[in-house]
């Protein structure tokens, strides 16, 4: 087990194919100087090879962590117990087994959440998940899952754009998505292509990549045409 000290604004950096990815994370520091002296705020328990969280040691923490690193494991497990942690604001679960079905706590308290290289492939039903137990997310960052296509994955341009905008219309509080801000153009616009989805969030995304989908393809034929 790695226990990092206490910080106000953290830099994590992840290589995926090659590629450096640097976010900052801005990390609420309130009654830092009074809690220092009896529990940490940040804990990491990264590269440990672990199937199940060590909820008995982050468990002791709740009263001051803020940030919980469990990045480079073999989870799939659902973290209901993370919920016990009311100051907990960023949550890093980079490189594990987790999936679109991921059962989260409901926290108000977490503003930001990494879960990069995971086996995320269905996007309406995981962001609908983000944005029921995370009302107060500003910072999610999902890079190299299927549900988050993109150049280093092997996903088309017209592909991204719509992950982007889709991601951004069902959670409108997002300031930033993977290694970029939300620009308030790229706002309007995800309004404009999707409306917020209340009951069957599927549809409106299945239908908009299933057409960006034909698209692509009908461009590949004209072009094998000729």
């Amino acid at each position: 087990m790695i226990i990092l000290q206490p910080f106000q604004v953290g830099r994590s950096s992840r290589s995926y194919g090659g590629t450096l990815y640097v976010m900052d994370l801005q990390i609420s520091v309130e009654h830092k100087q009074a809690n220092q002296s009896s529990g940490f705020h940040w804990l990491s328990f990264a590269y440990q090879g672990m199937t199940e969280i060590p909820y008995d040691s982050i468990l002791t923490q709740s009263d001051t962590l803020e940030v919980l690193d469990l990045s480079y494991n073999i989870l799939d497990e659902n973290p209901a117990r993370l919920g016990r942690l009311e100051k907990l604001s960023t949550l890093i679960l980079d490189s594990n087994n987790y999936t679109s079905h991921i059962k989260f706590p409901y926290m108000p308290s977490i503003t930001a959440l990494c879960i990069n290289k995971n086996k995320i492939n269905n996007l309406p039903v995981f962001v609908e998940e983000i944005r029921r137990k995370f009302p107060n997310i500003k910072i999610l960052s999902m890079m190299n899952n299927e549900a988050a296509p993109s150049y280093f994955n092997g996903g088309s341009l017209s592909q991204y754009i719509d992950y982007r905008l889709y991601v951004i219309s069902q959670i409108p509080g997002l300031e930033i998505l993977d290694d970029t801000e939300v620009m308030e153009k790229e706002r309007a616009e995800a309004r404009k292509t999707y409306r917020l989805q209340q009951s069957h969030p599927s549809s409106s995304w299945k239908k908009k990549s299933d057409l960006s989908r034909k698209q692509i393809q009908r461009k590949s034929d004209g072009i094998v045409r000729r």
